[in-house]
């Protein structure tokens, strides 16, 4: 699981706690934070982003998107 350790670092910021209640939400440095978390209802994923800026929000998401490709992989 790509998420069962916590990260250091995540769209270049440092990780500055995690937490696991409803998914794994990453506290980032800049008062960021990222969460993704499994629909309850359909089979994806969700991913939930706050940041000082819009910019900041729209890279933290492309990342994010990144990320989940990578650990996916190739669609069967």
């Amino acid at each position: 699981d790509a998420l069962a350790t916590d990260p250091e670092r995540f769209g270049g910021r440092a990780v500055e706690t995690v937490e696991r209640r409803d998914g794994v939400k990453a506290n980032l440095a800049g008062k960021a934070w990222l969460l993704v978390r499994p629909s309850g209802t359909e089979p994806l994923l969700r991913l939930y982003c706050e940041a000082q800026s819009p910019r900041e929000v729209e890279e933290l998401l492309d990342a994010a998107e990144r990320f989940v490709a990578e650990v996916a992989g190739p669609a069967a």
